[in-house]
């Protein structure tokens, strides 16, 4: 005869109430991503005043009676405010301040797409979930250009004057005129960066995505940059035929099917005395460990559906973005590096800056 659990009534409730905020969050964020998209937060941000769905629709340039829904949606999840006197939608700017593309790196808008990106391969997850394998880098629509979206913000805000200042002498030794490599650059904006910056250094960004660098490419030529070129190579096939001063990764390590292989491979790379600047998903090794981490679940979230099965898709080690200080730490020193310093940003919860040097 099967037991009959006595359920505790108000932890029952509790949960339940948890969980209709996960449904209603859920669905707001999908939301908030089209909001992001089509340019409605940073429309009503130059709205002064409480605007009818007609107004903002017009002022967006975009569709009324979507407009009119997406701002249903808005309000009941308490983005927007609603003024019933005249049926008007407002953006406080304490909202503005995380949901438009001038709030720069704290624009929390801009992450929602990732959710979006993730529910598109929800069915081919699932198949993996029950047959093994993983999902290729081809099925993912606009990741890349969400990803450098995001990462572009926070590149012009801060990775001059501020991630760069972290690497001991990399200011003076860039200034006067070294060589960099950027391993895994995706669509290049840090090289290209960096290369106006630092006009007498010369730049190479390394992906094996062609059509990623072409984007790059396109951005050098438009600022008219003469030290920044792109190839195409398997980031864990760098064999230390050309060496660097200095490299950088980019939430690039933990994607990649041989991490390792990517690791050992950029030390190769380094010339005696230089230096590499790994900027990766700052957490723990151990699950224990994450369980207040402000984005735990979102970064677990997003590894389990794109960065751990990219890396399976490739037959590769699945290490995942939560891979932690502790894996780091382990595989940074399997390649070599035993100079390792961790940086943390207060205002950054996201990333852990690892300054790693080979001695001279």
């Amino acid at each position: 005869m099967s037991e009959t659990l006595e359920l505790d009534p108000a932890k029952l409730e509790q949960f339940g109430e948890k969980m209709l905020g996960i449904l209603n969050g859920g669905m707001a964020a999908t939301m908030i991503s089209i909001g992001h998209q089509v340019g409605l937060f940073d429309t009503m941000a130059q709205i002064p005043h409480a605007a009818t769905s007609a107004e903002i629709a017009e002022a967006a340039g975009l569709d009324e009676r979507y407009v009119r829904e997406w701002l249903g949606a808005m309000a009941t999840a308490g983005i927007v405010e609603y003024e019933p006197g005249r049926a008007g939608f407002k953006l406080p700017p304490e909202h503005a301040a995380m949901t438009t593309r001038a709030a720069g790196p704290n624009n929390f808008a801009c992450f929602t797409q990732f959710i979006a990106i993730c529910s598109g391969v929800e069915d081919e997850i699932v198949d993996k979930f029950r047959n093994g394998g993983g999902v290729p880098y081809s099925s993912y629509r606009r990741f890349h250009e969400a990803m450098a979206e995001m990462s572009g913000a926070i590149f012009d805000v801060g990775l001059v004057d501020g991630t760069l200042t972290m690497i001991p002498g990399a200011t003076e030794r860039l200034t006067r005129g070294i060589d960099v490599a950027d391993v895994g650059t995706g669509r290049g904006h840090a090289i290209n960066v960096m290369a106006k910056a630092f006009p007498a250094s010369r730049f190479v960004g390394i992906d094996f995505s062609d059509e990623a660098l072409a984007f790059g490419r396109a951005e050098a030529a438009e600022w008219g940059l003469t030290n920044a070129t792109f190839r195409a190579q398997d980031a864990a096939k760098l064999d230390g035929s050309q060496q660097f001063d200095l490299m950088t990764t980019f939430d690039a390590v933990h994607d990649q099917a041989d991490p390792q292989g990517m690791v050992d491979g950029i030390f190769r790379s380094l010339k005696p005395g230089g230096d590499w600047l790994c900027v990766d998903i700052q957490a723990s090794s151990h699950v224990g460990e994450n369980l207040n981490h402000p984005m735990g679940t979102f970064l677990y979230s997003v590894s389990c559906q794109h960065c751990m099965t990219v890396s399976l898709a490739y037959d590769g080690v699945g290490l995942g973005a939560m891979w932690g200080v502790q894996k780091a730490r382990e595989v940074f020193a399997n390649a070599g590096f035993t100079d390792i310093v961790v940086h943390t940003l207060p205002d950054d919860p996201f990333n852990n800056y690892y300054v790693c040097h080979k001695a001279g």
